[in-house]
């Protein structure tokens, strides 16, 4: 229930509870469909603090995300063309100033909707409602490859150096009442805390990771999130210096969420970044 200073929340989030079964992930399609998670999981309640009041300012590099004020020139977040003509090059500058990379790909668009309605309406997905990290210490230079398989000598000269990927996450229409996204502060995860799982998409096969419930993780989420702010947060980094590589992150129902809140509309967008 919301801490009475305002400053909180709980949230119940699945997490892996052991290694007794085989870890397979097979995402939903989209229209209607649910994803499968194969393995043993248990929910766990946690306290999820407002990102807004108790950590204004976070960093790619510490936590792992970061929220930014973002007004694109696209009006219609299903539209593919705007998508493809407008929206991903305000991204790859917006990700270019706000890193410092050298070179943005953008490589994946993901709709979701919390309604079953508008999920077969429009053909998308459902929010993610398992704590999870997109990308695995291996498989995110697989990703790298596989974006480059036309041209593998040019995937294996960006390999040679610093890369990461990306996700920037907006509301397709707001403000977000329920089911938000809640990530977990890097700086808070530990090793044994991750485990891979296997990701048994249509197009590829890959590996995930999922996490064990652990107390000292820090949990938190931006209320209210608006179209016109986008949230970034990492996925994957090759660089092994201490900077934060992997992000959990999930959806969760929000107690504090009127009864007649609308359904949760959001696209997620992925990029590989360069440096």
């Amino acid at each position: 229930m919301e801490s009475v200073c305002g400053t909180s929340t709980e949230a119940c989030l699945k997490f892996l509870a052991d290694l007794s079964q085989p870890l397979v992930y097979v995402p939903s399609k989209g229209g209607g469909d649910q994803t499968e998670h194969q393995g043993n999981f248990r929910t766990h309640a946690v306290t999820v603090r407002d990102a807004r009041q108790v950590l204004p300012a976070t960093d790619l590099d510490r936590e792992g995300f970061t929220l930014l004020q973002h007004r694109s020139a696209v009006d219609n977040f299903y539209d593919d063309e705007a998508l493809s003509n407008t929206y991903h090059g305000e991204l790859i500058d917006l990700l270019t100033t706000r890193t410092g990379a050298r070179r943005v790909e953008v490589f994946d668009d993901t709709r979701r909707s919390a309604s079953l309605a508008r999920q077969r309406e429009r053909g998308i997905r459902e929010p993610a409602n398992i704590v999870h990290n997109d990308y695995t210490a291996a498989s995110g230079p697989r990703r790298l490859d596989d974006f480059f398989a036309d041209t593998p000598e040019e995937a294996a000269v960006l390999r040679q150096r610093r890369f990461a990927i990306i996700n920037a996450w907006r509301p397709i229409r707001g403000p977000v009442l329920d089911q938000p996204l809640v990530l977990c502060d890097a700086s808070t995860v530990e090793e044994g805390d991750l485990v891979a799982m296997e990701r048994r998409g249509e197009v590829r096969t890959g590996k995930l990771q999922v996490a064990c419930h652990n107390p000292a993780q820090r949990w938190y989420y931006y209320p209210r999130m608006q179209p016109d702010e986008v949230l970034l947060f990492k996925t994957y980094d090759s660089a092994e210096d201490g900077r934060a590589r992997f992000t959990l992150h999930s959806s969760f129902a929000d107690p504090a969420a009127p009864a007649a809140a609308p359904p949760r509309e959001s696209l997620e967008t992925r990029c590989l970044v360069f440096f």
